[in-house]
């Protein structure tokens, strides 16, 4: 009999202590659901108040047709950063505060290639909310993000997620590969391209551009230190200028005799396919079938990295260009000229 009374009073205590434990474990469950929530409600309130939506209105040959997205005051003036392919080629802006005020906008610059554009609204308008802008170098794979845009026209829509991977390029629709894109798997629809995605403090780190049907959960934004090289660019001259040395080519393995006889350090080139006429590649000397294997006496093996170095530095500035024409290894002085 007090075996069985010291068994049952065990088995009591035990499952006193079981009881216990599983409330703590909820309790901290509860704890670290309501951080995230006061993270991601944080963070919406501080921001949302500069997110506005963006109605465009493109007239072309008679024919009227609509569209919209999102965009974010960054600057008090008036000036708010969004996509390029939201507000390309429009002829009517107009910007709707979360307040519901509704306000002409101008186009101010464009960059197809990096696909940001920068529009302003009065710069007299009162009560302006303005992000605060983060740095996207900072931020780490698998951190909180939240996503906050217009999606199909529900304006001020908040979705939070994670960094999902960093370093993606992109291709924009000049065919351009845009550097530094942040995945991410907080949700965004049509509607969402142009506004913000921010850290837990409320930081804009990314510009939201991009998803991929019919994929879930597969979404890209262009990192926000993209975006402070080219709005200030935009702002002084209305577009980003680079050089470029008027040719259409493509990437193409090179033979591995020549690699090893010129001892190439990349096994592929960019095969010229046209040359433009009174371009800078026309007057060096460059021909239909040379293949480019280096500028300014560094390898060149893509075309895509022979974009990047075509900057705005380059213009009027004469510089080597070794191709391959046929078998024979040639340098040229070409002198790169503005886009």
């Amino acid at each position: 009999m007090t075996d069985q009374l010291f068994q049952t009073v065990s088995s009591a205590g035990f499952q006193l202590e079981e009881y216990h434990r599983t409330e703590e474990l909820a309790t901290k469950d509860d704890e670290l659901l309501d951080a995230y929530s006061r993270a991601v409600s944080g963070a919406a309130e501080k921001v949302s108040p500069s997110v506005v939506k963006i109605d465009v209105v493109n007239r072309k040959n008679k024919k009227e047709a609509q569209g919209s997205g999102s965009g974010f005051i960054f600057a008090p003036d008036g000036f708010i950063l969004t996509n390029s392919h939201v507000v390309h080629d429009t002829s009517l802006i107009t910007v709707t505060l979360l307040d519901g005020r509704s306000l002409r906008a101008d186009l101010v610059g464009d960059d197809p290639h990096t696909d940001l554009a920068v529009i302003r609204i009065d710069a007299h308008t009162p009560d302006l909310s303005v992000v605060n802008l983060g740095d996207s170098q900072n931020i780490r794979v698998g951190q909180l993000v939240i996503a906050i845009g217009n999606p199909f026209g529900f304006q001020c829509t908040v979705t939070a997620g994670v960094v999902s991977a960093l370093g993606r390029t992109f291709r924009s629709q000049t065919g351009r590969l845009i550097d530094n894109i942040i995945q991410t798997d907080a949700a965004l629809n049509p509607g969402n391209s142009g506004g913000p995605l921010v850290n837990w403090c409320g930081e804009v780190i990314g510009v939201n551009t991009a998803i991929i049907l019919p994929a879930r959960g597969i979404c890209f934004a262009i990192g926000i230190n993209t975006a402070t090289f080219v709005a200030p660019r935009l702002i002084k001259d209305g577009k980003v200028k680079r050089s470029y040395i008027g040719i259409g080519g493509q990437d193409v393995p090179i033979h591995q005799r020549i690699v090893r006889f010129y001892d190439l350090p990349a096994s592929h080139g960019i095969l010229i396919l046209s040359v433009e006429k009174n371009s800078p590649a026309q007057r060096a000397g460059v021909i239909t079938g040379d293949i480019i294997i280096g500028f300014d006496g560094k390898p060149i093996a893509r075309i895509d990295a022979f974009h990047r170095v075509l900057t705005e530095e380059r213009v009027g500035v004469e510089t080597s260009l070794t191709i391959l024409r046929r078998t024979r290894k040639i340098t040229l002085n070409i002198v790169p000229a503005a886009l």
